[in-house]
Order: structure tokens, then C-alpha cells, then sequence
């Protein structure tokens, strides 16, 4: 493909542009922060002129930003998210009151990315991610919330200076980028905290590495069990931060600790709230592919859990929730996650295992899951076989639980043309 002009950048589909993306730079992941911000200053994208809210952590940042956006738009507030990865389509990753982004609009941020790069090398996510700020800039919703897409410190969404910075949590993977204790993994993930700003923490068993960055940059550290607490009863739970206490609040669909890490958010943030507001946000808030109900019988669930530390959770939310029946896991995994571990923390909630290999140069084969799990399961070629399988056996009192990957739960999603 060639893209010698602005007018003939304008001209491609999104199909198009994905595909050029995925070319034009030698590495999939090249961290980094250098080459991106040289292109965002040309963009002007560097500075945003919003509110901007930055959420790192291990897990559980794809639903703090749901819920922080599902209570700002309830406020009346328009939001802009970026998050990481997409579970169909592309233009999940960039949304605006609550809709994602259309295929024009992409292609134009695309093609502004395109001519201001000149010669500077991007890989496809920091490509996506001044897409995404451009538009923002473009299109100036009430406040901003970006989802860092690996570790922090180098992330590409760490050019932006954030109003407040966000630790979900704390817990090993991508261990070969960001180091092999949790150490070093917080110290990468407090990276986005800016000096005389707030950086909220909802790990409460944090590394030492996060207040220690934090002080050396002069960061205000907010941490979970000390600066915000939650306390949670059996219909309800309470909030008390630096200056509010709320009370008698709803449990979200989503996970309720990073309820707690969004409701310390807002408390930083200069957008006035009120406590029904809140109330209805957590109600509405909703993301795909966690703990989602896909079909009702045989019940199918759908869940990214890809690592140890969120395996125990959907494990955690499984044991709350009693299956007449037997529990079929259908898993699909990359080989640079912890496999043995992640399998491990779901053994005592699941029957029988319907295991799958993957496409792509990350895919771990059925095989390889067979080799780490500690029963026995049926392999598959594909997930969609897994998952054919998976239904032919199951009963109309079984539960299916899909889980392992974003790839594994979007091939249920939106499973490949034939």
C-alpha cells in the first residue's frame, strides 16, 4: 500500500489503514516515549485540553474506566475512553458518550497521524493511541479517561500529563517488559504519576516501589486502607474517602474493589458528582467480555481472565454463584502468560476442560495447556471447536465458562467467516 499523500492517506478503509499499521514498524511492542511524543507535539496532542484521568495497573482497568465513565455520563458529562485491546472491532478502543468511534473518523485521525510522523517509526498501539488523542483534541469531550496499554512509565499514554493517575492493581505478568517481582512491576506502573498530582492506589498490599516513586516525583500517593476505605455489608457497602462518605451504595456487575478505586477517583477529580448519580453509574456500568452472560442454557459466560491474578477472581465470583450442573471451561491462551497458574486457580470450580489452541506467533497450542494443567482435557484446533464440543456435552444445567484470552473470548463473539 502506498500513502504518498494526506489526500491518498484519507482515501483507505479501516481495514486498510489496520492492516498498513501492522507493517510499518519492526516490533509489536518497542516501550518507549521518545519517538511517540516527538509525533504528538507535531500533532499538538501532547497537552489535552480536558481533564484527563490515566488508569494502570494489572487488572482490572478496562472496568475502573467503565465505571468511571458510566457514573461521568450519568452526571451528564460527555467522556472520551481509549482502552485496550478490542474484543471485534477496532473501534471499540476509542469511545465518545458512550458510542464508539465510526470508520471515518478513525481513518481521518489515522491519516493526521500519518502526515505528522513523517520518518518516525510507530508500532500499531502507539499509532492507535495518538489517533485517539487527536480526536479527543478534535472533538473536546467534558473529561478523558485513557487505559495504559502496557506497564506505565513507557507507555504511550504516559506523554499525556494526567489530572489523576490510577494503580487498579498490582500482580505478575508481562513479566519479560516490566520485571519479575512485584517490585518492579509497581515501580513501572507508578511511572504515570506527575509531581503535585493525585495517584490513587487500589492495591492494598502495595509494593513499596509505588510511594517511593511517587515521592521522588512529588506525587500526592492516595493509597486503599488509608487515605480511602470501603466497607462492605451484605446488600450494600460504603465509601469513605479524603472528603466524602458515601453510604448505602449498590454492588455493580462489575468488580466492586475497582468500584471502590473509581469512587477515590472522582473524589480528585474537579467534576462535581452527587450521590445518586454515583448510584446509578454503578448500576449501568457494564463491559464486554467480563463475567458476561453470552446464553442462558446451557448458561455460557464469557471472561478475558488471561492471568493468575484474575483467574482467582472469576474463580472467586464462580464459587458465589452455584452451578447445578458441571462447570466446561473452554480456554484458549497466549504462551508468554503464566499458564500453569492461571489454569491452577480455576481447577476446583471447573468439571471438565475443553482446551484450544490459538492463531498467531503468541498462541499457546492445546497441547501446551494439556502439559499445564493438573487434570485432564480434550484438545482442540480451535476455540470454535472447543467450544462446538463444549455445547454438544453440556447439559441444560451445566455452565460453560469461556476464559484465557481476549482472542479466546472474541472468537465466541465474532467467530471467523467461512
Amino acid at each position: 500500500m502506498t500513502l504518498s499523500s494526506p489526500v491518498m492517506a484519507q482515501s483507505q478503509s479501516l481495514r486498510d489503514w489496520l492492516s498498513y499499521l501492522e507493517q510499518i514498524h519492526p516490533q509489536t511492542i518497542e516501550l518507549g516515549l521518545e519517538r511517540v511524543g516527538t509525533v504528538a507535539r507535531r500533532l499538538g496532542v501532547d497537552h489535552l485540553a480536558m481533564p484527563v484521568i490515566l488508569v494502570g495497573g494489572t487488572n482490572g482497568k478496562g472496568t475502573t474506566c467503565a465505571m468511571l465513565e458510566s457514573i461521568y455520563r450519568e452526571a451528564g458529562y460527555q467522556v472520551g475512553v481509549y482502552s485496550s485491546p478490542h474484543l471485534v472491532r477496532y473501534n471499540e478502543r476509542v469511545r465518545i458518550d458512550g458510542q464508539d468511534i465510526d470508520d471515518d473518523a478513525l481513518c481521518a485521525a489515522f491519516a493526521a497521524v500519518e502526515q505528522a510522523r513523517e520518518s518516525v517509526s510507530l508500532t500499531f498501539f502507539e499509532f492507535g493511541t495518538l489517533a485517539a488523542l487527536w480526536i479527543f483534541q478534535s472533538r473536546c469531550p467534558d473529561v478523558v479517561i485513557l487505559e495504559v496499554g502496557l506497564g506505565g512509565r513507557l507507555d504511550a499514554t504516559n506523554i499525556i500529563n494526567a489530572d489523576v493517575a490510577v494503580i487498579t492493581s498490582i500482580a505478575l505478568d508481562h513479566c519479560d517488559w516490566l520485571g519479575h517481582d512485584r517490585g518492579a512491576i509497581g515501580r513501572e506502573k507508578a511511572g504515570i504519576c506527575r509531581s503535585g498530582r493525585p495517584l490513587v492506589c487500589g492495591e492494598p498490599d502495595a509494593p513499596e516501589t509505588i510511594a517511593q516513586v511517587a515521592q521522588s516525583v512529588g506525587a500526592t500517593l492516595l493509597q486503599l486502607g488509608e487515605a480511602f476505605t470501603a466497607e462492605r455489608q451484605a446488600e450494600q457497602w460504603s465509601f469513605r474517602g479524603c472528603h466524602h462518605h458515601w453510604q448505602d451504595l449498590p454492588f455493580p456487575v462489575l468488580p466492586w474493589q475497582n468500584a471502590v478505586t473509581a469512587l477515590a477517583v472522582l473524589e480528585q477529580m474537579r467534576l462535581p458528582v452527587t450521590e445518586q448519580q454515583i448510584r446509578r453509574g454503578l448500576l449501568q456500568a457494564r463491559l464486554s467480555g467480563r463475567m458476561q452472560l453470552w446464553q442462558a442454557q446451557p448458561r455460557v459466560l464469557l471472561d478475558v481472565a488471561h492471568n493468575p491474578h484474575s483467574a482467582a477472581y472469576l474463580a472467586s465470583q464462580l464459587h458465589q454463584q452455584p452451578c447445578r450442573g458441571r462447570r466446561l471451561a473452554v480456554v484458549g491462551m497466549l504462551r508468554d502468560k503464566d499458564i500453569t497458574h492461571t489454569l491452577a486457580e480455576m481447577g476446583e470450580v471447573i468439571d471438565d476442560w475443553f482446551l484450544a489452541s490459538l492463531d498467531g506467533p503468541r498462541a499457546a497450542s492445546a497441547e501446551q495447556l494439556q502439559a499445564a494443567l493438573l487434570a485432564s482435557g480434550q484438545c482442540f484446533a480451535s476455540v470454535a471447536d472447543a467450544y462446538a464440543a463444549a455445547l454438544s456435552q453440556a447439559g441444560a444445567e451445566d455452565e460453560i465458562i469461556v476464559f484465557g484470552s481476549f482472542f479466546t473470548v472474541a472468537a465466541i463473539m465474532a467467530p471467523p467467516a467461512v
